[in-house]
C-alpha cells in the first residue's frame, strides 16, 4: 500500500496553505495509524523497558536511548485498548515534547506515505471517543482507513501544564 504510484500528493495545512503531508504508518490494535513525520525523531526496534513504580497505566516504563532516558508510552491504553503484555516487544516512535523524549509504543511500523487533501476527512462521529480526542482526522486509502494521530494532544494529556 503506497501512494507513490498515484503521483506526488500534497495536503492542506491548518492555515489553508499547501504543504506535503508525510506520515509514518503504524499499526495499533489492528488499526492503521499515521504519525506525522515531522513529529518523529527516531523509530526503535523492540527495546528493554524498565517499569516505573506507581506510574499511570499508560506509562509502560522507561528505556535508555544513546544515554538519554526516554519515557515509553503505551498508546494502546491511551486509545482505550488493552495494553500490551510485554512492552519490551513493541516497536517505538520517538518524539520530543517540552525537551523530554518519549517513545510511543506501537504494534508495528510500516512505511512512510505522502498523502493529499483529497483523501483527508474530519473524524467521523462513528470513531470511538478516545480515538477522536487524539486524532487530527482520517485518510481513506484503498479500502483502509488511516487515523492521523495528534502526537501533541497525546503528550499534552500525559504531561500537565504544571509540569512545564
Amino acid at each position: 500500500m503506497t501512494g507513490r504510484g498515484k503521483g506526488e500528493r500534497t495536503m492542506l495545512d491548518a492555515t489553508g496553505g499547501s504543504s506535503q503531508g508525510e506520515f509514518i504508518t503504524v499499526a495499533i490494535g489492528g488499526q492503521l495509524v499515521g504519525i506525522p513525520v515531522l513529529s518523529a525523531r527516531d523509530v526503535l526496534s523492540p527495546q528493554p523497558i524498565v517499569r516505573i513504580p506507581l506510574a499511570p497505566p499508560q506509562i509502560a516504563g522507561s528505556l535508555n536511548l544513546r544515554g538519554r532516558i526516554v519515557t515509553a508510552i503505551d498508546v494502546r491504553i491511551c486509545l482505550g485498548l488493552p495494553g500490551v503484555e510485554d512492552p519490551s516487544a513493541s516497536m517505538g516512535v520517538v518524539t520530543e515534547h517540552r525537551g523530554e523524549l518519549y517513545s510511543l509504543l506501537v504494534d508495528s511500523v510500516g512505511e512512510v506515505l505522502r498523502l493529499s487533501a483529497e483523501t483527508f476527512e474530519r473524524n467521523p462521529m462513528t470513531l470511538k471517543a478516545a480515538w477522536r480526542e487524539l486524532s487530527d482526522g482520517i485518510h481513506r486509502l484503498d479500502g483502509q482507513l488511516l487515523v492521523v494521530l495528534s502526537v501533541e494532544r497525546l503528550l499534552r494529556l500525559l504531561t500537565p501544564a504544571s509540569a512545564a
